[in-house]
């Protein structure tokens, strides 16, 4: 895909892209794609299939008691809990507001780890990297921010939320579809949004703006990005989903070149057909 190309004019050091369709092809890749680089916030949702793959298995229900009190799994996992972003302090009653929150994604790991007798990093490998292959990618510390990966793994998770092989594909159409809907919230570079829709551990675009994904980009998109310069969306309508990682840190930059990025590669998509 020749719209692929345009990270080369990204203002960072190093970049790489893939797209990969709904039924696992690759349809292109630019620059060093078994290059490792941190994820920052797009470990959520490696963290958030790791959930669902606990909720599968028994280990947890979405709906049984975590976090604060009157909150659950699934409030955790739709930063409904009301924890705050970094610290473990409740500021909001679970349900009432979206709270974008790591400290949610830690008392989550803390519990699935405590439910399974896993440590959350090891259970991450068994659940979803080993099954899928991904070798490069890790999930240490927490499992809100530290995971790192390549593009060549995150396609082929990207691949598996497609096309789900790991998880009941009913389970993953809940995961993108909105949790507690109408929450106002802070979406985290991109400011004050209402509604701000979440699924389970994946943002949901729907129509919210300014947005890192396109403007073209479908309203039932969904994906994360993360602070380190990454981000991960998959465009049901467009029947594809789009990796970047970059080793620069979100800012200014990103909001620049992000969505005419986004825009190029829906278009080449949307010829193709």
């Amino acid at each position: 895909m020749q719209s692929l190309a345009m990270i080369e004019n990204w203002p960072v050091p190093t970049a790489a892209a893939a797209v990969v369709t709904s039924d696992g092809t690759l349809l292109g890749t630019h620059g060093p794609t078994a290059h490792r680089f941190p994820l920052a916030s797009v470990t959520k949702p490696l963290a958030a299939y790791a959930a669902l793959v606990a909720y599968e298995e028994g280990a947890v229900e979405l709906d049984e008691p975590a976090g604060p009190e009157g909150s659950t799994v699934r409030h955790l996992l739709a930063h409904t809990s009301g924890l705050a972003f970094d610290e473990h302090r409740v500021t909001a009653p679970p349900g009432t507001r979206r709270l974008y929150s790591n400290a949610g994604f830690e008392v989550l790991g803390d519990h699935i780890a405590k439910a399974t007798e896993i440590p959350f990093p090891e259970y991450v490998r068994q659940a979803v990297l080993e099954p899928l292959g991904m070798t490069s990618t890790a999930v240490e510390g927490s499992p809100a921010k530290d995971g790192v990966s390549t593009v060549d793994d995150l396609v082929r998770f990207a691949a598996e939320v497609q096309a789900p092989r790991l998880l009941d594909p009913r389970t993953v159409l809940e995961a993108q579809t909105v949790v507690h809907p109408g929450l106002k919230g802070v979406l985290p570079g991109y400011g004050h949004q209402n509604p701000n829709d979440w699924g389970l551990g994946f943002e949901i675009r729907d129509s919210k703006s300014p947005h890192w994904t396109g403007l073209s980009s479908s309203s039932a998109t969904f994906g994360h990005f993360g602070q380190s310069g990454t981000f991960l969306w998959i465009d049901p309508a467009a029947g594809a989903a789009c990796v970047a990682l970059t080793d620069r840190a979100f800012g200014p930059w990103a909001a620049e070149v992000w969505t005419p990025f986004t825009d190029a590669v829906l278009a080449e998509l949307g010829a193709s057909r």
